[in-house]
């Protein structure tokens, strides 16, 4: 057997594991919001016997006074200020970071690598929030997811940042360009691939978090797309064929955004991987 072959034989065996892996729960969440709640009840991965696809989709959405477009709202809400906030904290971060070297630089780098490690405190983390009065709000949610992504998307910027020659803040000094002027109207629209990566990836982070929602924003006006899961799962009742429906509702526009931007995150994480 020669190496194509050899190759051939690998990346097939792969395909079909990948397949396996992500397209069997896959398969098994959207054939199970198909079927009738005893039907989806027995936990088969079988063809549904009486389909109730419509009947299971509509009593999703419309279950709690549309409960559904209240957390997709929320959710959006949320996803959108981590985002934008993640991007104008981190850019120029990243830019200080990977430009100054200094003993405070060291300092931070080692603040951030120290994000990555340890994770938050729930209960400090409520009675910071509850003192400065943005605890069961949006925007503290926002306060607190962003800080939650700070530390990669910190290092994403930074070794991104190294891929630019310093020759061209240089020029921009002798040129007389302010300091903010400089980073906005030179830097940053450099910076479009990793921000295209962090981006994405915030976005499907923020979208898909069930835990700190839980935690940190309570009450049905609050309410994310993840948690109206609740809807239809009890401690004595639970109708999976619903709980399905709402599953494959939520999951869809996460993965409709990493399909079509996969490249761009690929691209975005790798780059200043050599030099960085």
């Amino acid at each position: 057997m020669n190496k194509k072959v050899k190759k051939l034989v690998i990346e097939i065996v792969a395909v079909i594991l990948v397949l396996a892996i992500f397209g069997i729960p896959f398969y098994y969440i959207v054939i199970n919001s198909f079927k009738t709640r005893a039907g989806a009840a027995q936990m088969s991965l079988g063809f549904p016997e009486e389909f109730a696809a419509v009947e299971n989709y509509e009593t999703a959405i419309t279950t709690q006074n549309y409960m559904v477009a209240t957390g997709f709202l929320n959710s959006v809400i949320i996803t959108l200020g981590t985002v934008v906030l993640l991007i104008l904290v981190c850019s120029m971060g990243g830019f200080i970071l990977q430009r100054r070297r200094s003993k405070l630089t060291t300092f931070a780098n080692f603040l951030s690598l120290v994000g990555l490690m340890i994770p938050p405190a729930i209960v400090p983390t409520i009675r910071v929030l509850q003192t400065i009065g943005v605890f069961k709000s949006l925007f503290g949610m926002v306060l607190v997811a962003a800080a939650l992504q700070i530390p990669f998307t910190l290092m994403l910027y930074r070794a991104f940042m190294s891929t630019i020659p310093k020759e061209i803040d240089e020029a921009a000094l002798i040129d007389g360009c302010g300091r903010l002027r400089h980073f906005f109207m030179i830097i940053f629209p450099l910076l479009k691939p990793v921000t295209a990566t962090v981006t994405v990836l915030a976005a499907v982070n923020v979208f898909n978090d069930f835990v700190n929602p839980l935690y940190f924003l309570p009450g049905a006006k609050n309410v994310t797309v993840q948690l109206t899961m609740y809807n239809f799962y009890g401690k004595f009742a639970s109708s999976w064929n619903l709980l399905m429906a709402n599953v494959v509702l939520i999951s869809l526009p996460p993965l409709l955004l990493f399909i079509f931007f996969s490249k761009r995150i690929v691209s975005g994480m790798v780059s200043g991987a050599i030099k960085g």
